[in-house]
């Protein structure tokens, strides 16, 4: 299952040449990403309140077109992969009245307890690897 997010491009977010700062992009990847676990039926808050952390261990971004101040972008996400261990996600940006993406990447994350260890979702965490899963269409 795809989730979109719709971002409106801030003065702040753009460089002296009037164009998306590269940071950003990440910055947009983790609100789009953020709504996809609501979209599960859970919150980064609640999973982080039940001892379940999802920390970066990859990112990777491909730059294709720029977007400017004022631009309204969809940013989609999917997940990619899921496994005990990891969850992928991608990500495509779109610019309004452009058909092909102007940016896309991926995260990789780890699932960890609170105490950054590394965890089996699937055995410590069942319900919440189902609802994934469920999403997912595994």
């Amino acid at each position: 299952m795809i989730s979109e997010t719709k971002i409106t491009v801030r003065y702040a977010e753009t460089d002296q040449m009037g164009i998306v700062h590269h940071s950003v992009y990440p910055i947009w990847y983790e609100a789009a990403r953020t709504e996809a676990v609501k979209k599960i039926g859970m919150t980064y808050s609640s999973l982080e309140k039940n001892g379940v952390m999802m920390p970066l261990v990859e990112l990777n971004c491909k730059y294709n077109v720029p977007a400017e101040y004022e631009n309204v972008l969809t940013i989609t996400v999917e997940i990619a992969k899921l496994t005990p261990a990891r969850i992928v996600f991608n990500y495509q940006v779109f610019k309004h009245g452009i058909e092909k993406p102007i940016n896309t990447g991926s995260t990789i994350h780890a699932w960890v307890g609170k105490d950054l260890r590394p965890i089996n979702l699937k055995k410590q965490y069942p319900e919440v690897f189902e609802k994934i899963s469920e999403w997912v269409g595994i």
